[in-house]
């Protein structure tokens, strides 16, 4: 399977466990993989035979920006959902990270999932 990745994707969102964190808008970086296969583009040189990674990156934002949770991994598995809209996306994985919230220090989330409505 082939693989497109959209990597340091910054959105801005009211995230955190602390009430104080979901108070004010807070920047995360995010790391986006997702399994697709993509010889048809290859061949045809056409956007529409590929995931549009412009739009893949517009979803994410959206996403980001139009939720608010306690847990990374909550917002990270809301994100895959919105990968998952795409049926020609076998697996994705996404990381969030919070750019050096803890004494400089990044923490971060993985969650890798197949697609339940993929369609091969």
């Amino acid at each position: 399977m082939d693989r497109i990745s959209l990597r340091d994707v910054r959105a801005y969102g009211r995230h955190g466990a602390e009430p104080s964190e979901r108070a004010t808008i807070g920047a995360l970086e995010l790391q986006i993989s997702a399994d697709v296969d993509l010889r048809r583009a290859a061949q045809t040189d056409d956007l529409r035979d590929t995931v549009d990674y412009a739009a893949l990156h517009d979803t994410i934002v959206e996403v980001v920006a139009a939720t608010s949770y306690a847990l990374l991994e909550r917002l990270a598995d809301d994100v895959l959902a919105a990968i998952f809209q795409d049926r020609r996306i076998a697996a994705a994985e996404v990381t969030i990270a919070k750019p050096a919230r803890l004494d400089g220090a990044t923490p971060s989330v993985t969650l890798r999932r197949a697609n339940p409505r993929f369609e091969a």
